[in-house]
């Protein structure tokens, strides 16, 4: 071990990691440069200590930033051990963890500082994709730090003193940090989106323990699977109540009620996390109404994309199209969010959540639970943009828009010219909704393979994953899609 073996560096990595399973890698590099009294400076490890391990007996790499050496901050030989660990974990298809606690560059190397956090974010651009990275923020990560923070697949961050920032809060025009501390975890979880999970020291560690328990090692590694201890055609008794709480409807699906939610706090009409089904990794996007914590109804959302939750999926379906992990998606969605601020990023960020499903060659099973409307329920993993399979539950409603309003307009001279406009409407929506808005409309016409029963959900969709398990289609030759 380094000189730093006892400060929180190593500790964190012992946490993390399964017993005396850490390796260290480069424990007697030290800063070469001479500058400014550099010579005298004392820098074990230069201040970040890297190496590998196991987390449940899968290997990963890791490396984790020591604040009492130059306040962790990033000179040549720190981003070069850094790059290092990655250069061997692409080699051998294996997680990179980064515990994050960093003052930024070491300003006493300059150009060689800089050009080390360039190659390091080279390392983390060509492991995209090939390995998960994961990062965790125990202390300040600002700057050129938080731009590799942003790198990575997911970001855990300590809730009170982890400091995640490009500008610092004070530097920012008309802002102050008693005002709104934008490098607080609470900010970044539920304004940027860009943190996944935050809580003590603790919590984060096993979080990631976890996380790395259920995602394949790389794009190739097909060993993420467990064996299942759950029913396979245990029945999802009551699901019904939960069209509006798509969270909780996911883990009465899974696994042993298993669901790891993602970005909760981010736009949470958008639910996005990982269940398991017959022990296969399942990543899953769902609209949610209502949300609910210990069965008490914490708040209450509309059935509508924002641009918030439209980027949010978007993310997180390429991620899992990148790993092979299939993609399960439950409907309830009757448009789009109308607010300005949503307005002014919707058709962009729609757009991308279509491309990302249209787009993802992995077995995707799509099952509208309540209501499926215009085109945003084309973008929510529809048949027409590529879903493999497509289920809808009794009663659920698949059209245009909601039967009434469809009526008003096809039926406006009739309807000011009634007696009784209220009676004419509640006809004419019945008969719209029987001919064009219904689920067995749509199944008529093919774009819903099967109406099933609610309690049904896990059984039926185990069994379709099971059937999409060899998928393969081809696809058009292009070096990457543009959208």
């Amino acid at each position: 071990m380094s000189n730093s073996a006892q400060t929180s560096a190593s500790r964190r990595i012992a946490a993390l990691l399964d017993e005396n399973s850490f390796v260290e890698v480069g424990a007697y590099i030290t800063a070469r440069s001479t500058d400014f009294n550099m010579a005298e400076q004392e820098t074990p490890a230069d201040g970040v200590v890297t190496g590998y391990g196991t987390i449940g007996g899968c290997l990963v790499y890791v490396y984790s930033q020591d604040a009492s050496v130059l306040g962790g901050s990033i000179g040549e030989m720190h981003a070069k051990k850094i790059c290092g660990i990655y250069s061997m974990a692409m080699k051998m298809g294996a997680p990179v963890i980064g515990l994050a606690d960093c003052a930024g560059l070491r300003l006493q190397e300059a150009t060689d500082a800089l050009d080390g956090f360039g190659k390091l974010y080279l390392s983390q651009a060509m492991a995209s994709g090939v390995i998960p990275q994961i990062m965790a923020i125990f202390g300040t990560c600002g700057g050129g730090m938080a731009v590799s923070a942003g790198m990575a697949d997911f970001i855990f961050m300590e809730d009170k003193s982890g400091k995640l920032f490009v500008n610092s809060p004070n530097a920012i025009d008309g802002n102050y940090k008693e005002k709104c501390d934008t490098s607080s975890a609470a900010f970044q979880m539920k304004e940027t989106g860009l943190v996944d999970f935050a809580g003590d020291e603790t919590a984060v560690l096993e979080q990631i323990r976890s996380l790395v328990s259920i995602l394949p090692a790389n794009n190739e590694d097909d060993m993420s699977f467990s064996e299942c201890q759950d029913d396979l055609n245990r029945m999802c008794e009551n699901i019904e109540s939960c069209t509006g709480d798509a969270g909780l409807a996911l883990s009465l699906i899974s696994d042993n009620n298993f669901f790891m939610e993602m970005k909760k706090d981010y736009a949470p009409s958008m639910a996005t996390g990982f269940i398991r089904l017959n022990g296969t990794t399942i990543g899953c996007v769902a609209n949610r109404t209502e949300l609910y914590e210990n069965g008490e109804k914490k708040a209450a959302f509309e059935a509508a994309l924002s641009a918030k939750g439209c980027d949010k999926a978007a993310q997180f379906i390429n991620f899992c199209d990148a790993f092979n992990i299939p993609v399960l998606t439950l409907v309830n969605v009757k448009g789009y969010k109308a607010k300005l601020c949503s307005e002014k990023r919707i058709a962009r960020a729609a757009a991308r959540l279509t491309y990302a499903y249209a787009n993802a060659a992995v077995p995707k099973v799509t099952v509208v639970i309540k209501e499926a409307f215009g085109s945003a329920y084309l973008t929510m993993g529809s048949k027409s943009i590529g879903a493999d399979v497509v289920y809808a539950w009794p009663g659920a409603s698949i059209g245009m828009m909601e039967p009434a309003e469809a009526v008003k307009i096809m039926y406006a001279s009739e309807i000011s010219a009634s007696g009784n406009a209220a009676a004419l409407i509640s006809e004419k929506a019945a008969q719209y909704a029987s001919l064009q808005s219904s689920a067995e409309a749509a199944a008529r016409r093919g774009y819903v393979d099967d109406i099933i029963k609610a309690a049904e959900t896990r059984q039926r969709v185990i069994a379709a994953f099971e059937m999409l398990f060899t998928k393969s289609e081809d696809r058009p030759s292009k070096k990457h899609g543009t959208v």
